[in-house]
């Protein structure tokens, strides 16, 4: 099982970006998909992005849909998520996910979590 590791999360004004990172170890990573979920206080767990093994396919929820960017980098077991123009709305816990087949939407598919990265947009 591979084993994932968040970071990149801070506090940023609206209309602001940050770039999240997921950094895996163990098994190999280029044979994972990778998801992004994110949490808010008192709101259930949420798909924000996901990406295919060789990075070639990527899904975006409607609501970060032209300003995240997923991105990967499996020679460096490494995944981006690159979010532009943020807004309050946005404030959560942002959990990287893996799971060794065809990205999903579904948090359930996916059977390796990191431990979350916290991002505060202020307005």
């Amino acid at each position: 099982q591979v084993q994932l590791v968040e970071s990149g999360g801070g506090l940023v004004q609206a209309g602001g970006s940050l770039r999240l990172s997921c950094a895996a170890s163990g098994r190999s990573f280029s044979s994972y998909a990778v998801g992004w979920f994110r949490q808010a206080p008192g709101k259930e767990r949420e798909f924000v992005a996901a990406i295919t093994t060789s990075g070639g396919t990527t899904d975006y929820a409607d609501s970060v849909k032209g300003r995240f960017t997923l991105s990967r980098d499996n020679a460096k077991n490494m995944a981006y998520l690159q979010m532009n123009s943020l807004k309050p709305e946005d404030t959560a816990v942002y959990y990287c996910a893996a799971d060794a087949g065809w990205f999903s939407r579904s948090a359930r598919v996916y059977g390796a979590w990191g431990q979350g990265t916290q991002v505060t947009v202020s307005s």
